[in-house]
């Protein structure tokens, strides 16, 4: 079943925001001093521009075939991408501008991703769809709790925020190209295959993730149990983003599941308004 032949969702309109953030590379505009949300954020930020190009190519690989909505629907989610690899190309060049080495973020997902090679195209879309469903939760969570982003920089916040909104408006295109390209497969090998990729990617994921931001938490001369359990506390406790998380992770492994069981359009709407007043002409 999909969003496209069902009445069970209706997706919104996915739109292509043109937006620049982050070209005055200062400094000290950074995390306001808060060392466990900016090793996070800069670890996260470092996979995103080899990241979405893995995104978009395992995507537009499967297009021939799709009805005319979701083939619109992935023309719109890869220019939304395209332009999120240059918005986290420019957050990424302020982060190393401010003293972190983001090289060593991007070279370990050059590392990851050589493993993919050579691998079936359907195994990356799976891994796609998978860390698509860990953007959308991370961004309903960074849009719904203010606390995310509380210590940042007011331009920093506005770029995750524009990001997260579109994150959220294409969540089910992979989702859907994913049903697309397996319509022949039985519903439990569908759900077989989904589940066993989200296993492997969320170990993957998290111990990547961990190991970069450990690592970016010792240029600031934080280490041993001083960073574990800062990352820990600001992971799982407060504000606690994998913490609040969990419960949106577990329903991938729900049978039958889409993105859109969770219509959260209304973070959309909610902050679509607040970007005109402050952003860089595109």
């Amino acid at each position: 079943m999909t969003a496209h032949d069902t009445t069970l969702t209706a997706n919104p309109e996915i739109t292509v925001r043109d937006e620049r953030f982050n070209r005055t590379n200062t400094p000290s505009r950074w995390w306001a001093g808060e060392p466990f949300g900016t090793a996070w954020h800069n670890a996260l930020s470092g996979t995103f521009p080899r990241g979405e190009a893995f995104f978009i190519e395992s995507v537009k690989a499967f297009r021939d075939g799709t009805d005319a909505r979701l083939a619109a629907e992935i023309r719109a989610s890869v220019k939304q991408e395209i332009n999120h690899t240059r918005e986290h190309v420019a957050f990424n060049r302020l982060a190393a501008d401010a003293g972190y080495d983001m090289d060593m973020i991007d070279r370990r997902t050059a590392q990851l991703l050589d493993l993919a090679k050579g691998k079936p195209a359907i195994a990356k879309l799976g891994v796609t769809m998978a860390l698509e469903h860990y953007t959308a939760m991370m961004a309903h969570e960074f849009l719904a709790n203010p606390q995310h982003f509380a210590d940042s920089d007011p331009e920093v916040r506005r770029m995750w925020e524009w990001h997260a909104v579109e994150e959220i408006e294409h969540k089910g295109v992979a989702y859907d190209t994913w049903n697309h390209a397996t319509r022949e497969w039985s519903g439990f090998k569908r759900w077989m295959r989904r589940t066993i990729i989200m296993m492997i990617v969320t170990q993957r994921f998290l111990n990547n993730r961990w190991k970069d931001a450990t690592e970016l938490l010792a240029q600031d001369g934080i280490t041993g149990w001083r960073a574990h359990w800062g990352l820990t506390k600001y992971l799982f406790g407060k504000p606690g983003v994998l913490r609040r998380i969990f419960p949106a992770w577990l329903g991938y492994f729900k049978p039958g599941f889409h993105p859109w069981d969770h219509d959260d359009r209304a973070l959309i709407g909610k902050y679509e308004g607040d970007y005109q007043d402050a952003l860089l002409p595109a």
